[in-house]
């Protein structure tokens, strides 16, 4: 699903029943915020249509968004049915660390796209996807975005997660957003980090005038970042981080707001290394940011799983050097 997509001529193939807890009233939650929560997968836009159309109701009746739910409620939601997808599938060469007939572990390159959006249509991770895994993909996260649980940015290395079916894919989702998947990245960063280790907890939005960019700003939403030392360099530091929320761009918009930008950033590193012209002579493809485990449980199988991806060939030569 997309955020405009039209679920009126769409019928059910699901149906989930939520239970309200009973401090509801107290938190002063509202329908649509109760709604996100439960199900991480699925967007605001997604959630507002959902209820427009009469497919999520409560109590069994119709409701609006903003309706402050007391506790003890039942919401039923109906999801759609998945619509065909109209992606071209393309023969990409693909790093698997891991793959069964339910989901796929992918060492993501960096340049290369998680999935189809304004401006890109092909090159993109998912069109990799499509031929590798002849189409069987979860259709949850709508035509654009198949199999897609969670994403890495275009210039970001490293593992994620991806579903064949939509079980699978809600279970992952469900995992997320009780914070049961470890992520764990290395990202070697301009400046001299002190602390050995330490939290940022900034919430980050969309910035006020870049509408493209996020920023830790006041209303922004919840974000909880971990960090600890591994080296110190004379004029870099590189950081095991791990996330405990997922925001857009998090660990490059918190590293950046606290004075250590991620190197070869080329949107948040306002300092020396975040120009193309640095990234080639300091090697990089991308900038310096690599998911390097991760690990979750099989929603199928209940087996705990836990992954592992070396830094690309470029960032390795650059710490190397850096020791020198």
């Amino acid at each position: 699903m997309n955020d405009q997509e039209d679920f009126d001529s769409l019928e059910p193939s699901e149906e989930l029943t939520l239970l309200v807890p009973e401090d509801a009233a107290e938190a002063k939650l509202r329908l649509d915020a109760f709604v996100a929560k439960e199900l991480n997968e699925l967007s605001r836009g997604q959630i507002q249509k959902l209820i427009e159309t009469e497919l999520i109701l409560v109590n069994g009746g119709v409701a609006k968004s903003s309706l402050r739910l007391k506790g003890g409620e039942t919401v039923t939601v109906r999801i759609p049915a998945s619509e065909p997808l109209d992606l071209k599938a393309e023969a990409i060469p693909l790093d698997v660390v891991f793959e069964d007939e339910f989901l796929i572990v992918i060492n993501k390159v960096a340049g290369m796209v998680t999935h189809p959006g304004a401006g890109t249509n092909n090159g993109t991770l998912v069109n990799a996807l499509l031929h590798h895994c002849q189409n069987s993909l979860s259709g949850i996260s709508g035509v654009e975005r198949p199999g897609i649980v969670h994403r890495l940015d275009k210039d970001t290395t490293g593992l994620l997660v991806v579903a064949k079916e939509d079980f699978t894919h809600r279970e992952l989702a469900h995992q997320l957003a009780l914070r049961t998947v470890k992520r764990v990245y290395r990202a070697l960063v301009e400046g001299l980090v002190m602390d050995d280790r330490g939290t940022i907890s900034k919430p980050i939005g969309r910035h006020p005038t870049k509408r493209k960019e996020m920023a830790v700003v006041e209303k922004g939403r919840s974000a909880v970042t971990h960090f600890e030392v591994i080296e110190r360099y004379r004029n870099f530091t590189l950081l095991e981080l791990r996330l405990q929320t997922g925001r857009t761009h998090q660990i490059r918009v918190h590293m950046a707001h606290m004075g250590y930008p991620v190197v070869g950033d080329l949107v948040y590193n306002r300092k020396s290394t975040g120009s193309e012209k640095a990234r080639n002579k300091l090697g990089l493809e991308g900038h310096a940011l690599h998911a390097a485990r991760l690990s979750f449980v099989h929603p199928k199988t209940g087996a705990s799983l836990e992954f592992s991806a070396p830094l690309p060939a470029g960032y390795q030569l650059l710490l190397e050097s850096l020791r020198n």
